[in-house]
């Protein structure tokens, strides 16, 4: 071990902004790092280097994210900077970990289980309401019931806060909340609210589990704070207690998820909580050509980004009759790039809603193209997977009498997985099990499980050798050579429902991540028969018509 800086080899593969950051050891420090500056790249170093310097000792390092990819991206990257001991988890695993191991011993009985999909609970309760919804009221209410769990709001307060759904009065919402809550009890289960709720509760109660916690792990690093809901805050501030030593990283310039409770002000107002803290800039852009950076620049003032790879085609803005004429035309400069030698995997179609990736995809299935639509569940919706997860979680009620990666291969086998078999997309995807399985380097069968539920929560599912189709929300962190931004009409991006100026300005960070997911080729389209968007008039130019 040593403190030399000068002969670390973590540290010799960061740029000055980065090696600040890296090199401030001890908490409480804040990084804001921009689109593109290498801020996983920054953590991890700096986790390693706490190690190598003896700074750290690597089982009581934490590192938190607030999605599932996120979270085996730090992983990945640690374990080949000799770091692998090292504890990576969402808050949603973490939480759930900890209620699952700690319940036992206060309650003498398991934990509630977990329900890791809504949808069939919202139904339920309002079939005993005698209400008949569509799938559009089903998703509201389930975000509503998120953002108010994220947000720790009181139900009762519900009506003088002032929100309302357009599809149900705030007092009927009131109605289904409780009735959902009561519903949940009664079956004894819980969601993943529920686990983060509950571990807050429980730790904050018990001072000798808190304290086995806080022993286990003293240094924490959190991922994507500017997306950290009060609720997350509330878990994080418990496991650290009166100590300091936490570094946070994020943009507030990419947060996205207010709507789901997300609060930036947890990053940009960390100096006012802590006095003493150290704050660091990334803003130097190693992703995006110069024009797709100076575009990005022209969305989002505060704190522009500098470019630094070299000049590559400028983004274009693009009018077309319809959808149809718009899906057309991609489709077939889709076809032009996977020709000219552009990985289909390096290239993605990003949309605001779902909707309108309908058309699109209609184009590339005629065409021939492989194509992945991401976040939309269909991974976990396929048989083979429903089965292998059914039968991974049947594995809970008996002893294993083989190793986990034993037991998981017969189960995947007999499904047809083969070890030398056609790698055809039902091959892909019981192989997942199996890949998952190789990446954690699960301890058992607990842990696995958590993780596989924690994946399908997050929809990070695998990504096959094909052309990414997915809405904005859907790609965070993630990069692509080329990137079709379609459906840049008013009512769609920015969406119909935003309408204050907070709500705009949300739907401009969205905008303003979209952009800086291309790396050389950018080309933002709108439709003709309907108004283009206000962020066509303000940041593009026109063009000339197809």
């Amino acid at each position: 071990m040593t403190a030399d800086y000068s002969h670390s080899e973590f540290l010799a593969q960061l740029d000055e902004d980065q090696l600040l950051a890296a090199t401030a050891l001890h908490g409480p420090v804040a990084i804001v790092a921009g689109a593109g500056s290498g801020k996983t790249r920054t953590i991890s170093h700096r986790i390693a280097h706490g190690i190598e310097t003896g700074a750290y000792t690597a089982s009581r390092v934490f590192a938190l994210s607030y999605t599932n990819r996120a979270a085996a991206e730090i992983r990945s990257r640690l374990r080949k900077l000799g770091a692998g001991d090292v504890a990576v988890r969402t808050f949603h695993s973490a939480a759930l970990a900890q209620l699952q191991f700690f319940w036992p011993q206060l309650t003498e009985s398991f934990a509630p289980k977990l329900v890791t999909n809504k949808g069939g609970l919202i139904q339920e309760v309002l079939d005993q309401m005698g209400i008949r919804p569509n799938q559009e009221l089903k998703l509201s209410l389930q975000s509503e019931v998120e953002f108010l769990r994220y947000s720790m709001q009181d139900i009762d307060k519900y009506e003088e806060a002032g929100r309302q759904l357009q599809s149900i009065s705030s007092e009927r919402f009131v109605e289904f909340f409780k009735n959902y809550e009561k519903f949940k009890q009664q079956r004894r289960i819980i969601d993943w609210e529920d686990a983060l709720l509950l571990t807050v509760g429980l730790l904050r109660d018990q001072p000798r589990m808190l304290s086995h916690v806080q022993q286990q792990y003293r240094f924490f690093t959190v991922d994507e704070y500017q997306d950290i809901s009060p609720l997350q805050q509330a878990l994080l501030e418990t496991w650290l207690g009166q100590r300091h030593e936490l570094c946070v990283v994020g943009d507030p310039r990419q947060t996205i998820y207010t709507f789901a409770g997300a609060r930036s002000d947890f990053l940009t107002d960390f100096q006012s909580r802590y006095s003493d803290a150290q704050v660091f800039e990334l803003n130097k852009n190693y992703r995006s050509s110069q024009e797709i950076v100076a575009l990005a620049n022209r969305v989002s003032l505060a704190s522009p980004l500098v470019p630094m790879r070299a000049v590559s085609s400028v983004p274009t803005f693009t009018p077309y009759k319809n959808a149809q004429a718009e899906a057309q035309a991609v489709g077939q400069r889709i076809i032009e790039s996977i020709s000219e030698g552009t990985a289909p995997r390096q290239i993605a179609v990003l949309a605001r809603t779902n909707s309108q990736l309908e058309e699109i995809e209609q184009q590339l299935k005629k065409s021939g193209v492989d194509y992945q639509v991401r976040g939309s569940g269909r991974f976990f919706r396929k048989p083979e997977v429903a089965m292998a997860l059914g039968a991974i979680r049947a594995m809970q009620s008996g002893e294993l009498s083989d190793p986990l990666f034993v037991d998981v291969s017969k189960i995947v086998t007999a499904l047809g997985w083969q070890s030398n078999g056609e790698k055809n997309e039902k091959w892909q995807a019981l192989n997942w099990f199996l890949e998952v399985l190789e990446d954690i380097d699960a301890a058992g069968l607990d842990e696995y499980l958590r993780e596989l539920d924690e994946r399908e929560r997050s929809g990070h599912e695998p990504v096959r050798e094909a052309v990414m189709l997915a809405t904005v929300h859907g790609t965070k962190g993630l990069e692509f050579d080329t990137v079709f931004l379609i459906g840049l009409n008013q009512g769609y991006f920015p969406i119909g429902y935003a309408k204050t100026d907070s709500e705009i300005a949300e739907e401009q960070r969205l905008f303003y991540v979209a952009i800086t997911r291309a790396k050389n080729f950018l080309q933002v389209s709108y439709r003709l028969d309907k108004p283009a968007s206000e962020f066509i008039q303000r940041f593009g130019s026109r063009s000339q018509s197809n």
